[in-house]
């Protein structure tokens, strides 16, 4: 069964939640010091590192990774990949002036944050769209070279969370990495489009009692 394609304005509105879903996961994390894997994860690094804000070094991380989408995936992927990233570069930088959290214990901002994260990019699976960066790499890596996309982007994951320990405890660390089996537990569970096809609705033709197949 071929599904419709989503009209423009319902992926404008389903990636913004999206994005609203990945930046509060982010600011989760943000709170607690504990990090996540992909582009997201090298931003966080980022912080670490440079002391600059999240939103402005996830949005530049990603700029590279653009002319990749565009001549090895697809335009309209490109196009709603900046419309997440854009999102979630600018909301992670205001959730703060939404949300105060004075206190969350870090085994639950890991759990919710990685949850919300796993939701929001599911969103952005379902409208042709992504987090961006090495999710892009990894789809290329695994066409044009057969690096199986798992495998890579499970790879550069493990370095990054090595990594983190310069910066933050082996505590937080190992929280992280449960934040990260939650995360990809939300998309693997989930992103799996053969279950959920159309009911098929089978009626009786009117000659010789014959059933007939029709897609609902």
């Amino acid at each position: 069964m071929n599904s419709a394609s989503h009209r423009i304005y319902e992926d404008i509105f389903a990636l913004f939640c999206a994005g609203l879903f990945v930046a509060f996961g982010v600011y989760l994390f943000q709170a607690q010091d504990l990090m996540v894997g992909g582009a997201a994860g090298l931003a966080l690094l980022g912080t670490h590192a440079t002391g600059m804000d999240f939103g402005l070094v996830f949005f530049v991380i990603n700029i590279p990774f653009y002319a990749l989408a565009w001549t090895q995936i697809s335009k309209r992927f490109t196009l709603n990949t900046f419309v997440s990233v854009t999102t979630i570069s600018v909301m992670s930088e205001q959730v703060h002036h939404f949300v105060d959290i004075s206190r969350i214990h870090p085994l639950f901002a890991a759990v919710m944050g990685g949850i919300l994260i796993g939701v929001g990019i599911l969103m952005m699976f379902r409208h042709k769209s992504s987090l961006g960066g090495l999710g892009i790499l990894a789809y290329y890596l695994q066409a044009r070279f057969g690096i199986r996309a798992g495998t890579f982007q499970l790879a550069v994951d493990s370095v990054i969370l090595l990594s983190a320990l310069v910066f933050i405890s082996p505590y937080l660390v190992g929280i992280s990495i449960l934040a990260a089996l939650c995360l990809n537990l939300v998309i693997s569970l989930n992103h799996r489009p053969e279950r959920y096809q159309l009911a098929t609705k089978q009626s009786r033709a009117p000659q010789g009692g014959r059933l007939s197949t029709q897609q609902g």
